[in-house]
């Protein structure tokens, strides 16, 4: 499933394709993703000019001229592809060029949007866990899906103060507490486990034991500083690509080159030389150093 630095590869390459562009149509091949689309979906799109493309946590949001958001979340294998209606252009960090055949016809391309200037844009998904929801800018808060979400990992708010006030008297291991989207919006598995590696933490300790006192082990300072820096160098290299991620123009992450631990079971600790491990949390996998991680 995509991770926060994967969504947010996704929002950068939308940007410059979607921002001041109207829909101009809209195609829906079925009723809904995982969930029914919301009544009159597609007539709340038609004919609305997108003012600007955000991320929260795991969702993409847009902002439409008419006071509405769309909001999108991939799911496992959904990906968006932009199809140039006048040839390729180059927009930003992302090249695009027409396709041959009809874009958008495909067994499993269940969106289309048709913008103004002749670009199509093309929602797939094989699986179909994605979601599409269009709601009022003034519900946001209260949305289902975004009301209970926690600071964003990449924001001011997201420090070691916080972690020790969402962790004290928490049983929780800490890999698990990591992954609590009620606490970290949008920290998924992968960089969990490489920003653990890296502070060298164990995924198995409670994460009540970073707490001390009314204060925090200063561990806890390190880990949010190593959470920031993999996501930042995450993004940098457009997400990792392990098997359905892929950007807008078809190109792939390669943050997955620079795994220390992620996937790398029984291969040596690049630091120490011990074989990494992998155990299951909540029915994930974690890959970590028995002898660097404690």
């Amino acid at each position: 499933m995509p991770e926060l630095p994967e969504v947010e590869t996704v929002m950068r390459g939308l940007k410059p394709v979607l921002e001041g562009r109207r829909i101009a149509s809209v195609v829906l091949r079925r009723t809904g993703l995982r969930f029914a689309f919301p009544e009159n979906f597609a007539g709340r799109l038609l004919g609305r000019r997108i003012e600007s493309l955000s991320r929260r946590a795991k969702y993409i949001l847009a902002s439409l001229d008419s006071g509405d958001v769309l909001l999108v979340h991939l799911g496992m294998t959904g990906r968006f592809t932009v199809f140039s209606g006048t040839g390729a252009r180059n927009l930003g960090e992302f090249y695009f060029e027409t396709a041959a055949g009809e874009a958008g016809e495909g067994p499993h391309d269940h969106v289309v949007l048709h913008l103004d200037d002749g670009t199509r844009v093309v929602y797939t998904d094989p699986r179909r866990f994605g979601i599409m929801d269009v709601f009022a800018e003034g519900d946001a808060e209260g949305h289902k899906l975004l009301s209970r979400i926690g600071v964003e990992p990449l924001g001011n708010a997201f420090n070691a103060g916080y972690l020790a006030q969402r962790f004290r008297g928490k049983a929780a291991p800490l890999k698990a507490a990591l992954l609590d989207q009620h606490i970290i919006a949008g920290l998924g598995n992968i960089y969990v486990c490489e920003a653990l590696h890296r502070a060298g933490l164990s995924p198995r300790r409670k994460a009540s034991t970073l707490v001390k006192g009314k204060g925090h082990d200063p561990r806890l300072d390190a880990l949010v500083r190593h959470i920031r820096e993999v996501l930042a160098e995450a993004i940098t290299a457009g997400g990792s690509t392990l098997q359905d991620f892929a950007h807008a123009d078809g190109s792939r992450g390669a943050f997955q080159q620079r795994f220390l631990v992620y996937d790398r079971e029984g291969q040596p600790c690049t630091v120490c030389g011990t074989p990494i491990e992998r155990l299951v949390q909540s029915g994930r996998s974690t890959f970590y150093c028995r002898k660097c991680q404690r």
